[in-house]
């Protein structure tokens, strides 16, 4: 029989290694994968947001496979993308940046693309897009200018993170929340549990201490 495959997270986002450790799973490999992020001439934000989390799924695996970590694992790997109709709102390095994600947000609904690709032991490539639309409220000058003096908007696909102060903007989600922090749990668990991966070990473990 078989042994079962371990689990090779793509990121150093910690947000994603939370989620994944909410619904009892915690990789046996954490090997970020940094890629340019930079959209192609025309790329819509769905196919950016596919086509990032492909590249890095692949470049974890070379990764990986270079560390000498074990061929029987599968990889997963996401990306997430804020965008406005086709425009595609950057990661906020700046003030500047970040202030012009928040006017184009403001009283609009906008659209979170998150995909995930998993590679398999197999060799074998799955995928999943989610998307999310939300609606921010209309914000006032002294929203914004708290909001940015907060410094939450770092490095934030849109400039801001729906799971912190952001949180108090949004009048209507449409979708996946985990999705928009930024890995969709349900999809997420339902490849995992396909590649026989023990999605509910630890949910069986937590349930015999909770018996005690």
């Amino acid at each position: 029989m078989a042994s079962r495959p371990d689990l090779i997270l793509a990121s150093a986002s910690p947000r994603r290694l939370a989620l994944l450790n909410q619904i009892g799973i915690e990789p046996e490999h954490l090997v970020p994968a940094h890629v340019d992020e930079t959209p192609e001439k025309g790329e819509l934000p769905r196919k950016l947001a596919i086509r990032l989390a492909d590249l890095k799924a692949i470049t974890a695996q070379q990764k990986a496979r270079q560390a000498g970590i074990s061929a029987n694992a599968l990889v997963l790997a996401a990306d997430t993308v804020v965008a406005v109709g086709r425009r595609v709102l950057p990661k906020a390095e700046m003030m500047e940046e970040a202030s012009e994600c928040l006017k184009l947000l403001s009283g609009r609904a906008h659209r979170v693309y998150t995909a995930i690709t998993m590679l398999t032991v197999s060799g074998a490539k799955r995928q999943r897009l989610v998307e999310t639309r939300i609606r921010f409220k209309r914000l006032s000058s002294k929203e914004m200018e708290a909001y940015l003096a907060s410094a939450e908007w770092r490095d934030k696909a849109g400039g801001y993170a729906i799971q912190g102060i952001a949180g108090a903007f949004v009048v209507k989600l449409n979708g996946s929340y985990s999705a928009v922090v930024g890995l969709p749990l349900h999809e997420t668990a339902a490849l995992l549990a396909g590649e026989g991966y023990p999605v509910h070990f630890n949910w069986l473990n937590q349930s015999s201490l909770s018996a005690v």
